[in-house]
């Protein structure tokens, strides 16, 4: 976990937590800014996980809440993203207001791809890749299952990783997998904006900024999926 706590070290350390909110899809958290990451339960009896301290994660340091990206909890790591894109400090202008479904599809053209996550863009993708390979941990029909990840990433020209490989601590090893070259993307709404991910493989950060946190925390409370969640802005950023 050397880049989650190369991330959570560059954070500050005296912002005060706001709040919390752990939806049904999504997490947020409320300090310096709002930040947002999947909601990740463990597979175990009803999906319960116990995270430490509920209830009064809001009296904490965002830093200390940041810490939790580090737990074995995937719940507790939810809320540790969270917190961690919260802390950021990003400024972006409008040339780096893009979907990560148009950069993907711009620079996989007629390439080899290898996707890390299920995307509602994998048919159009499948139009203009030379070759798609979409590996899940609960792969559909016509996925891979994490497993094949050292059979498939090296094979590929592109590779995009979901933003929540850091929740469930997978990413170093997917970069491990990266042939010398390749273009390598990190997209979705957990990825953090953090030019530290540049200096470990990564090319392309594509995640999300909230720009109106009332409408994120009402649609997110109500169980919204992303289509659904008001108040976010989609970013892309560049090496």
């Amino acid at each position: 976990m050397k880049i989650l706590r190369e991330i959570i070290a560059s954070l500050p350390k005296d912002i005060q937590m706001r709040s919390v909110l752990v939806g049904a899809h999504w997490t947020v958290v409320c300090s310096r800014g709002c930040g947002m990451a999947s909601t990740i339960l463990a597979e175990c009896a009803h999906g319960h996980d116990e995270v430490r301290d509920a209830g009064n994660l809001h009296a904490k340091r965002a830093h200390e809440l940041a810490e939790y990206a580090l737990s074995d909890n995937p719940l507790e790591a939810s809320i540790g993203v969270a917190t961690i894109n919260s802390l950021l400090d990003i400024k972006v202008d409008e040339n780096e207001q893009r979907n990560a479904s148009e950069v993907l599809m711009r620079y996989g053209k007629k390439k080899k791809v290898a996707l890390v996550g299920h995307f509602p863009f994998i048919p159009k993708l499948r139009e203009v890749a030379g070759e798609l390979w979409v590996i899940e941990k609960r792969p559909m029909e016509g996925e891979h299952s994490f497993e094949t990840a050292s059979e498939f990433i090296p094979q590929a020209d592109i590779v995009a990783i979901t933003g929540s490989s850091l929740i469930n601590h997978t990413l170093e090893e997917l970069l491990s997998f990266c042939k010398p070259g390749a273009l390598v993307m990190m997209l979705g709404p957990s990825t953090p904006l953090s030019p530290i991910l540049f200096e470990h493989g990564v090319s392309i950060l594509s995640g999300s900024l909230v720009v109106d946190e009332s409408a994120v925390l009402n649609t997110v409370s109500q169980a919204a999926n992303f289509r659904q969640v008001k108040g976010v802005k989609l970013v892309t950023l560049f090496k």
